[in-house]
């Protein structure tokens, strides 16, 4: 098989197995908005260039927090690190996160999508951050990834033991995109012309 970017080194050093995890991250928060779908790149690129707009015009003596974003086999927890704030910290457990991605359009930051409440007219949350690199951002991915791999793995041996499984019809379903910026473009633009 023919090697392609996918294989390329600064993807190698990127790649993060389950015994990595868990993994701490320090990052900056932009901020959260409502996602219109469960997965796909298509529900978090509008909020991020929202969220992004907003961060890059906020007023000199306003910055994004810094925080410690820790990926782990149970989920996603941020603490925020500075300013303080009244709430400084929070997780999303790892059955409630339906969605990752390194954004194409700023490639240092990292989106996910949070399933809040499936009641909720608007259920579902994009939550972005800024990384100090583009490969910090890939990094961030890949453990995300490896952390649903884990969860699909439990998933099944629960499924396999005939124990009754808990997870609600809208979270079983999760995905993690590990396409490079360019790769995402060029499927893009690929889906855009087959329409």
């Amino acid at each position: 098989m023919a090697s392609n970017s996918s294989s390329s080194p600064t993807d190698l050093d990127s790649q993060v197995n389950v015994e990595d995890l868990p993994i701490t991250f320090k990052v900056k928060y932009i901020g959260s908005e409502v996602a219109r779908g469960l997965w796909g790149i298509k529900y978090t690129r509008r909020p991020v260039d929202h969220m992004v707009g907003v961060a890059k015009n906020l007023p000199p003596n306003k910055v994004l927090p810094n925080c410690d974003l820790t990926v782990s086999v149970t989920g996603v927890q941020l603490e925020i690190i500075s300013p303080k704030a009244s709430i400084n910290n929070w997780s999303h457990p790892i059955d409630t996160i339906s969605y990752g991605v390194q954004d194409l359009v700023y490639t240092r930051v990292f989106a996910m999508i949070v399933v809040k409440d499936d009641s909720s007219p608007h259920p579902y949350d994009v939550h972005a951050f800024v990384c100090d690199s583009r490969a910090m951002a890939r990094r961030l991915t890949f453990a995300l990834a490896a952390a649903f791999q884990d969860y699909s793995r439990r998933v099944k041996e629960a499924a396999g033991d005939d124990q009754i499984d808990t997870i609600t019809p809208a979270r079983q379903k999760f995905a993690i995109d590990l396409r490079t910026p360019e790769e995402i473009q060029a499927g893009e633009m690929e889906q855009e012309t087959e329409a």
